[in-house]
């Protein structure tokens, strides 16, 4: 891709352990303890109510982090992805892409519920949904990091901002072209590439690699034999299984871990664009460091949600606090 990834974790591992990039044209703005005072109760609630969601339904973890990546990606972190349809508006929440768990939104609901109740019109959707990614990690066994808070909600949203996150279908230059556009650099690409070490994926996303990858009538040839025959048993060539679902890391779906990097230097990476991060030299890097050293890839993931959570956010006086997270007033 014609520039190498700096290692700088294994330069200055002591600095790279604390060392988190925050954006400086925002930093006024965002800060650890914007809400200490106006509703100190704000984690706690968040914890508890996603703590419950994820003992009601294990699987909306994974789909609280996809979440908060996709309204990040489009168009920037503003909870956008979280306003409902109305006869004279359309916006991302009904997509194909944002179509998940309806306890996905639910449970932001709940959050924002409560919050009401103890410190009304304070908190914004969008933190709520960011602290909830972060609790999703945590609560499987990932990393924990401070959230800078203080982001407000927008006010509009658009469907075919959609097409601003990345597709399972899409080449890796395209997934790249797609996080530099926010500000994002290949290390973010791959460390973020590890969420998909919980969930799962419809067959839909990846059957054209059981067989006829790239219009060849053949399968994926770079997929381990063993994993194909599986995976052709969970989704076999009919129309009526595009809807079953496959773990994106088989081995560990609900623990949020380096597996997924194991996976991928193994030819088991599930998605087409997963397995992809192993056909460029610095990509591949990455994810044989990852592979070998989870505390390398736990401290980029914590510093790449970090960077991601300030994607085109709305601070000061813009946009506004929702009352209600389904609309604006």
């Amino acid at each position: 891709m014609g520039h190498r990834v700096q290692f700088t974790c294994f330069i200055i591992p002591f600095l790279c352990l604390f060392s988190f990039l925050v954006p400086s044209a925002y930093s006024k703005f965002l800060n650890y303890n914007f809400y200490d005072r106006s509703c100190p109760a704000l984690q706690m609630v968040v914890s508890h109510n996603v703590r419950q969601a994820y003992r009601n339904e294990p699987r909306v973890v994974a789909t609280l982090l996809r979440l908060h990546f996709h309204d990040c990606i489009a168009n920037g972190c503003d909870a956008s992805v979280l306003l409902d349809d109305t006869d004279d508006f359309k916006g991302e929440k009904n997509t194909v892409v944002n179509r998940m768990l309806p306890l996905t939104f639910e449970v932001i609901d709940y959050i924002k519920e409560d919050l009401e109740r103890i410190c009304p019109s304070t908190v914004s959707c969008v933190d709520i949904l960011t602290l909830a990614a972060r609790e999703a990690v945590l609560l499987t066994g990932g990393p924990f990091w401070r959230v800078p808070l203080g982001r407000r909600d927008g006010t509009t949203s658009d469907p075919k901002a959609i097409a601003q996150i990345p597709s399972p279908f899409d080449s890796l230059e395209t997934i790249t072209a797609k996080f530099t556009s926010k500000g994002l650099d290949l290390m973010d690409v791959v460390a973020l590439s590890g969420a998909h070490t919980i969930g799962s994926a419809q067959c839909s996303t990846f059957k054209r690699r059981l067989f006829n990858f790239q219009g060849t009538g053949q399968p994926d040839p770079s997929m381990d034999a063993s994993f194909l025959s599986n995976l052709r048993q969970t989704c076999p060539n009919r129309a009526d299984a595009n809807s079953n679902r496959a773990p994106l890391d088989p081995v560990s779906p609900y623990r949020f871990d380096n597996t997924y990097f194991e996976n991928l230097a193994s030819n088991t990476g599930l998605l087409e664009s997963d397995q992809a991060l192993m056909t460029d030299p610095d990509t591949a890097d990455l994810v044989n460091i990852y592979r070998m050293y989870p505390r390398f890839f736990f401290h980029d993931f914590a510093n790449s949600m970090v960077k991601l959570s300030y994607v085109g956010i709305l601070t000061g006086e813009e946009g506004q606090i929702r009352q209600n997270c389904r609309f604006v007033y």
